[in-house]
């Protein structure tokens, strides 16, 4: 009996060590483990959080930086350097445009000459210095056609213009003295040298040129600089 009594106590005890065991398992702890780790945030340096704000040094999304403060802007780039206006490629005032002269014609004739002179201004109004070379360009409108003047053949300088400055050119023609009507001027139209853009002036020489025998023009213009007389 006493052994009987021994095992049913040894039973007994071992139910109830099983009955631990079993609540133990039933609080869904396990005892034996670590807690977990604590969560941590994205700090890495340049990262960004949820509102898209870097940690360290950056921007959100409106441009601030963490404390508050607006962010840097970039620095725009420099821009380049414009040509000179004023010279060509090689360094040269660049030539003289039409439209940037000031164009007058005036009778310059000398008392005694047997042909008339007129003497056109060049006068540079463009703002910047520019050059000129050869002979200008030079028809005669007359009620009978347009006689173009023909080239002393002198030695053509090349100028350089200030702004404000002038140059000037003479255009030379017959003086009709044969008591005859002549041929009657109308106009005069000039082409500065190297353009082909012209102006049309009032001839202030004399109102007739004498009827040629058709050998060859009447007229005749100097270079640059001939200082109102063309030949």
């Amino acid at each position: 009996m006493r052994v009987r009594k021994l095992t049913i106590a040894a039973m007994a005890l071992a139910a109830g060590l099983s009955l631990t065991a079993c609540q133990n398992d039933d609080d869904g702890t396990d005892r034996s483990a670590a807690p977990p780790a604590a969560s941590t945030a994205s700090s890495s340096t340049g990262g960004s959080d949820s509102t898209g704000s870097d940690q360290q040094g950056g921007t959100d999304s409106e441009g601030k930086t963490p404390n508050g403060t607006g962010g840097t802007g970039g620095t725009g780039g420099t821009g380049g350097t414009g040509g000179t206006g004023g010279t060509d490629e090689d360094g040269k005032a660049a030539k003289c445009r039409t439209d940037e002269l000031e164009i007058t014609a005036t009778d310059a004739t000398i008392g005694g000459d047997d042909r008339g002179t007129t003497a056109v201004d060049l006068k540079n109004g463009g703002g910047r210095d520019c050059s000129l070379a050869g002979y200008a360009g030079v028809d005669v409108k007359t009620n009978s056609g347009t006689l173009s003047a023909e080239r002393t053949g002198e030695s053509a300088p090349s100028v350089v213009l200030a702004d404000g400055d002038t140059v000037t050119f003479g255009i030379t023609y017959p003086i009709n003295d044969s008591g005859g009507s002549g041929v009657r001027v109308t106009g005069l139209v000039v082409t500065p040298p190297d353009e082909t853009k012209s102006v049309t002036l009032d001839w202030p020489g004399g109102a007739t040129l004498p009827v040629t025998d058709g050998s060859g023009t009447p007229v005749r213009v100097g270079p640059l600089g001939s200082a109102g007389q063309g030949g």
